[in-house]
């Protein structure tokens, strides 16, 4: 007895006060259980007091024990708050395999909310790359690994903690076993790998839980090539598409479909017309979509006649073509130059009863515009707003492009005025379109102006917009202004070109400043930007224009020939020396 720690005595007289007052128990039951049986039961009871004294030999192994066994038939709930109370108290720590014994006992007993609840925080503290040895303490545990709700609970976890890689994990671990694995739990890993574009590791898990006897399913098939096409890998949607009849499963008319438009995205229609005499051979009949795919890929291609006659042949077949369809057609034309084929063509589509679109609005604008048609462009913007249409940064820019590139300034500011009070703000394209109409005219001026409003609304002009100013000012003989536009544009964080300083050694070299030119050609030189055939003729040319012209005939001769820096020097210091020789 004199060997006894105090908390030994403690435990002794502990239960010599229960089993003076308690109705004896059978033989078999642990002292130790009852105590904390009692404990639980008279949370007001003295016992509780003592029971704190005793935490630093209670193990996770009596409460395991407890939980298993429960000798006095506790609530499931007096267990389970005593069990979260117990959590609180340090030294104690309950282990991987305690949880699951009270994850087990909580789905026994019809408590899914709190067996969950637990999962939860295991998982959160067990983290990522956690599955094999949360697995391992799964199976270990008494009781768990029968039970198929916990184990699927377990990996919807993992899954709602974004750790599904882990859930795959558990999932192959279950499958080396022989354990049970639910087709749900299954398809929330595959959902949440293709939410993920994922799309390679939904596949490959798919192809696996096939194999262990999921259901095939079209509509993730259809998917999953969906997906595939959508990132340009139409092999890999090919791919999936033969999967289909190994599994039991009749390709749809979407099927069909989905790997046709892959195949015309990617530009490859032998194989979308292939698809289509497949299709028809499986008794599918091909739809608008079918068309709409083919269409567009001719189009693309500039195959404009079959694109026609495949558009003939879809409405011979008693298909109505959609807006889309027409669009696309238009856009083909558009693209191709022929404005007029694609005005046809929408006069086609009203005749059709098919409404325009703000897209092919802005296609038939576009055109237009590029076309030099600037009233019909905007005698079609008329239109489109008297169909409820409301133009927008697309329909404006371009506008306010053609107008600039014909010249027609006056109605450019007209569109730029009325993208304003519209609340379209315009962005680099619109801006560029503007500056460089400005700089075509030779009002040099309002270009600086407009490229200083740009800035100062927020946009970056690119190093070709500060060129196409800074020639206007270089053209005009202000090569001054263009310098100081240099400086302001390395200050912005534009890095000049060869371009740009072409143009500058232009203005400098039609003022006669050849050393200028030559310091230029030096700066640039040490910058790392490498002057081309264009700088040194335009060099050359200086030199001949204001030198002695008998002195530089050799220099005339020579255009065109020199590339390099060092060629240059010599040519030109070859032709000084040469005139100070002579008599």
């Amino acid at each position: 007895m004199h060997n006894l720690t105090l908390h030994q005595l403690q435990f002794l007289r502990l239960l010599s006060s229960i089993s003076a007052t308690s109705p004896p128990n059978h033989h078999h039951i642990d002292p130790l259980l009852t105590t904390l049986s009692q404990a639980i039961l008279h949370k007001s009871n003295p016992l509780q007091i003592s029971l704190r004294k005793l935490l630093p030999s209670l193990k996770p192994s009596h409460i395991i024990h407890l939980i298993n066994t429960n000798p006095h038939s506790l609530t499931p709930t007096a267990l389970f708050s005593f069990f979260k109370w117990l959590s609180t108290q340090p030294p104690f720590r309950h282990t991987i395999q305690s949880y699951f014994t009270m994850i087990n006992f909580l789905s026994a007993h019809q408590m899914p909310v709190q067996a969950e609840s637990l999962l939860r925080f295991v998982v959160a503290q067990k983290g990522k790359h956690s599955a094999a040895s949360v697995f391992q303490a799964f199976v270990e545990t008494e009781g768990t690994k029968r039970n198929d709700f916990v184990f699927s609970a377990l990996i919807n976890c993992y899954v709602d903690t974004g750790f599904v890689s882990d859930a795959i994990q558990l999932i192959r671990s279950a499958k080396d076993r022989n354990f049970r694995v639910s087709f749900e739990s299954c398809g929330r890993v595959l959902e949440c790998l293709m939410k993920m574009n994922s799309n390679a590791a939904a596949w490959g898990f798919y192809l696996e839980v096939l194999g262990c006897g999921y259901p095939p399913n079209i509509y993730i098939f259809n998917n999953l090539m969906h997906k595939f096409v959508k990132e340009g890998r139409v092999n890999d949607a090919q791919k999936v598409f033969d999967e289909m009849s190994r599994w039991g499963v009749r390709p749809s008319l979407v099927s069909f479909n989905t790997l046709l438009n892959g195949y015309c995205k990617s530009g490859r229609l032998n194989e979308g017309f292939r698809l289509k005499k497949v299709m028809v051979e499986n008794g599918l009949v091909p739809d608008v979509f079918t068309y709409s795919a083919l269409i567009d890929g001719l189009c693309k291609g500039g195959r404009l006649g079959d694109a026609y006659q495949l558009f003939d042949e879809m409405c011979k077949r008693g298909l109505h073509p959609n807006g889309v369809i027409f669009t696309t057609l238009i856009n083909g034309l558009c693209r191709n130059a022929k404005v007029d084929l694609a005005m046809q063509m929408y006069g086609r589509m009203l005749i059709r009863g098919v409404k325009a679109d703000l897209i092919t609005f802005n296609t038939l604008v576009n055109g237009l515009c590029k076309s030099g048609r600037i009233t019909e462009a905007r005698n079609l913007v008329d239109e489109m707003t008297r169909e409820g249409l409301k133009p927008d940064k697309i329909t404006y820019t371009s506008l306010l492009d053609g107008c600039c590139k014909e010249g027609k300034l006056h109605l450019a500011l007209e569109v730029k005025e009325k993208m304003v009070s519209e609340g379209i703000e315009l962005d680099n394209v619109a801006s560029t379109a503007h500056i460089s109409g400005l700089c075509r005219e030779g009002l040099v001026i309002d270009a600086e102006k407009a490229l200083r409003e740009m800035r100062k609304s927020g946009l970056k002009p690119d190093a070709a917009t500060y060129t196409m100013v800074i020639d206007g000012f270089c053209k005009k003989g202000d090569v001054k202004t263009g310098f100081h536009l240099l400086k302001e544009m390395r200050r912005d964080g534009v890095i000049p070109g060869v371009i740009t300083y072409n143009v500058l050694m232009m203005g400098l070299c039609k003022l006669g400043q050849m050393k200028n030119a030559n310091r230029l050609l030096q700066s640039m030189i040490d910058l790392g930007v490498v002057p081309d055939d264009i700088t040194y003729n335009i060099l050359l040319e200086g030199h001949c224009k204001y030198g002695d012209p008998e002195l530089f005939e050799r220099l005339r001769s020579e255009k065109g020939l020199v590339y390099d820096y060092a060629s240059y020097i010599s040519l030109v210091e070859g032709s000084t020396k040469h005139h100070h020789k002579s008599p």
